[in-house]
């Protein structure tokens, strides 16, 4: 089982832009960790626990699971949604860790919650290889919030992915996201919004990309 005052966990920066879209409790403190823990049944706890050392194990950033269980305990989830969720969570962190390699806690986080949403891991492939230093938050976290807003999955894909092949950066995926908020709120269908923003969108060669080690 988890060695929970052992264990270090990594705080997560608030995400910023477009990143705030998707809300993310902090990672809790230590003594918050065993708190969240003690209100589980028996079964549940020890469902949870292996599910968190296998994260670990798998070198993937148990805290968010943690996380996880923080957040439904605080929402007076039901112990068996909770171990659910966990799992669910900790299913997509590590199919989108096989897809796209290293990157770091919140890209693979967003990556998550874009497979949540119910993109396939297939369509994560485009985002592996990337220019030195470039980040896919921004893109994933827009993509996961279009989802929610009701475009279709393989609308927001090909969107999404159209602009990070043509070298979009963070403020064009913030950008894309203002608009199709604002025009989804006059009342013009999701998808209809997306596909028009799009094409207003600038055509531009894309970048030679390198590949993360």
């Amino acid at each position: 089982m988890i060695r929970l005052m052992s264990r270090r966990v990594h705080s997560l920066p608030a995400l910023c832009g477009a990143g705030a879209l998707l809300v993310f409790s902090a990672v809790p403190t230590i003594g918050q960790e065993v708190d969240a823990l003690a209100k589980l049944d028996q079964a549940s706890r020890f469902a949870v626990e292996a599910t968190i050392d296998s994260a670990y194990a798998a070198g993937l950033p148990g805290g968010l699971l943690l996380s996880k269980v923080q957040e439904g305990v605080q929402k007076k989830a039901e112990n068996k949604k909770i171990v659910q969720a966990v799992r669910g969570l900790f299913v997509n962190l590590r199919t989108a860790r096989s897809v796209l390699g290293g990157v770091d806690d919140e890209e693979l986080k967003a990556a998550a919650a874009v497979l949540s949403a119910g993109a396939k891991a297939s369509q994560l492939t485009s985002f592996r290889e990337r220019k030195k230093g470039r980040s896919d938050l921004e893109a994933f976290t827009v993509w996961a919030d279009l989802i929610s807003r009701g475009v279709s999955l393989d609308d927001a894909s090909g969107a999404i992915t159209k602009l990070w092949q043509e070298g979009a950066d963070d403020m064009t995926f913030r950008r894309l996201w203002n608009d199709v908020q604002s025009d989804i709120s006059s009342g013009l269908n999701p998808g209809a919004a997306l596909s028009n923003r799009i094409r207003e969108s600038p055509t531009r060669p894309p970048p030679k990309s390198t590949p993360e080690e």
